[in-house]
């Protein structure tokens, strides 16, 4: 299984959707995996991951590792052309180095130019922007661009995108207001 992880926050709180699929033409996931936590760190700049790290680390509990081949998460893996660790890479250490990770970033940066490969998906103009720890750059490129979908944000990460965001009532975690 591959498995795609994004996180929202709200309220002091995050909420982390896994959605997992079997092959990258996929247009509808196998399964959806979401949890809420409380007391999440501030955003400190140029360390996001400790940010979002125990969201995911969570989320992942719920999941049998066994099961999953590779990651995506939504940002970076390596950071600069001097191989600084972004979320994917703190992940990959995380995770014993066992499960290769795939970034894909909506925003590039200048000085990454070795270690990211823009991709323009349907007739966008503004490019995803690649990293990966655990596999080849070119090999994960192809593999988000075979993702399901005619626009630049493939189908399945637009779901896993939309799912972070659905709210209930005042809530986003989809459970009813008490």
């Amino acid at each position: 299984m591959i498995i795609a992880f994004d996180t929202y926050y709200y309220d002091n709180k995050a909420k982390t959707i896994g959605v997992g699929f079997n092959k990258w033409e996929d247009d509808k996931p196998i399964e959806i995996y979401s949890e809420i936590i409380e007391g999440i760190a501030e955003y400190e700049p140029g360390s996001f991951y400790k940010r979002e790290m125990p969201c995911i680390l969570s989320l992942l509990q719920k999941i049998n590792l066994i099961e999953v081949e590779l990651i995506i998460v939504d940002g970076y893996v390596i950071l600069d052309d001097n191989g600084k660790y972004g979320l994917g890479g703190h992940l990959y250490e995380k995770l014993s180095e066992k499960i290769p990770i795939i970034g894909v970033a909506k925003s590039g940066y200048n000085s990454n130019k070795l270690n990211s490969k823009a991709l323009l998906r349907g007739e966008s103009k503004k490019p995803l922007y690649v990293s990966v720890i655990g596999i080849e750059l070119d090999l994960a490129y192809e593999y988000i661009k075979s993702m399901h979908g005619n626009y630049r944000i493939p189908t399945l990460l637009q779901i896993m995108d939309t799912k972070t965001k659905e709210k209930v009532g005042n809530r986003v975690d989809g459970s009813a207001p008490n």
